[in-house]
């Protein structure tokens, strides 16, 4: 040990976890990255990489060995697929991370949750963390994502020190999901607006995301205030669903999604895609799902004064200053 604490971040070649590598090295942490594959952008002095799945119990144990605290990223995410894909990667994954600080006597956990878990498809608007996990999901993520946080949650004590953060929509330069995903259906037309009601959302910039994971774990012990609870985390500026997504493809040099369809229309569609890729086995994902259809026909955003209080949470970069770093960097990636 050189003095700086040996840090672990699950998923650390991934959007987030890569942004939480990057920060951790710059104020002078030894990081070790536990990914599927090998990542080129982390191959850094001071950032070891260790390949393997976390379903696999003994690698992860491994990956553990010698680190002080783990940032628990990585899962498997999207809108549709197998609910043994997403409980293996998230659930037992989870389980096993737990398992490794047991036995490597680890004292501290941060778990990368989502909103999605307590999200029952009604409008959530300023909502706290004390919303409930609803009875009944209609996906396997934020089903499994919710097993996984409370397991997380319950395993807080005095030998390990739990606590999820719940970053809502993260977005900005690097971004393989949320942008690409926005850019591609707007280029291909396929985009429609669901329903005329403005619908508040939140976000978070990458760097705001990632330096909450490291203003909690730095506030994260043993009995501290922020031990066993979530938290919310966003940019703190809800902005209109639509609006957000025109200025992704404003961005990209794509023209604004003007048609709407009714939300009733949307879930119809999303109900019949579900039962036909589910019926032939078709690959990849549908068009729209019913989750989908309610998470972009109703307003969710947060309060997150719980995280600014506990742990002084202050999202440092805002929506403005992110598109411009955004434009920059789709504008290098040829994306015009």
């Amino acid at each position: 040990m050189n003095g700086h604490p040996k840090t672990l971040v699950t998923g650390g070649g991934g959007f987030l976890g890569k942004a939480i590598v990057q920060m951790l090295r710059e104020r002078g942490d030894d990081v070790r990255s536990f990914s599927r594959a090998r990542h080129p952008e982390i191959s850094v002095p001071g950032v070891e990489q260790i390949q393997g799945d976390l379903a696999e119990k003994e690698l992860v144990v491994k990956a553990c060995e010698g680190c002080d605290i783990v940032y628990h990223v990585a899962a498997r995410a999207g809108i549709w697929g197998s609910y043994d894909t997403f409980y293996s990667a998230n659930v037992t994954g989870t389980s096993n991370v737990l398992e490794a600080c047991r036995i490597n006597g680890i004292r501290k956990l941060v778990y990368t949750s989502s909103p999605s878990v307590v999200f029952d498809g009604n409008h959530q608007e300023g909502a706290d963390e004390s919303l409930p996990y609803p009875s009944r999901y209609k996906a396997s993520y934020p089903e499994t994502k919710a097993l996984a946080e409370q397991m997380v949650l319950s395993s807080n004590g005095p030998s390990l020190a739990t606590v999820a953060l719940r970053p809502h929509l993260i977005w900005g330069p690097g971004d393989n999901h949320l942008v690409p995903r926005i850019l591609a259906r707007g280029k291909s037309g396929r985009l429609r607006r669901i329903g005329n009601r403005p619908c508040l959302v939140d976000t978070v910039y990458l760097d705001n995301a990632a330096q909450a994971h490291l203003q909690v774990a730095d506030c994260l012990e043993p009995g501290s205030r922020v031990a066993g609870k979530a938290y919310f985390i966003s940019n703190g500026e809800p902005i209109e669903l639509w609006d957000m997504v025109n200025r992704i493809l404003a961005a990209g040099g794509v023209k604004p999604v003007t048609e709407v369809i009714s939300p009733a229309t949307a879930y119809s569609i999303g109900t019949v895609c579900e039962w036909i890729w589910g019926l032939f086995k078709l690959s990849g994902e549908p068009p729209m799902t019913r989750f989908v259809a309610e998470e972009l026909s109703t307003a969710h955003w947060f309060n997150i004064e719980a995280a600014r209080r506990d742990f002084g949470y202050q999202p440092l970069i805002d929506i403005e200053e992110g598109m411009r770093r955004l434009r920059h960097w789709l504008d290098e990636q040829g994306a015009f």
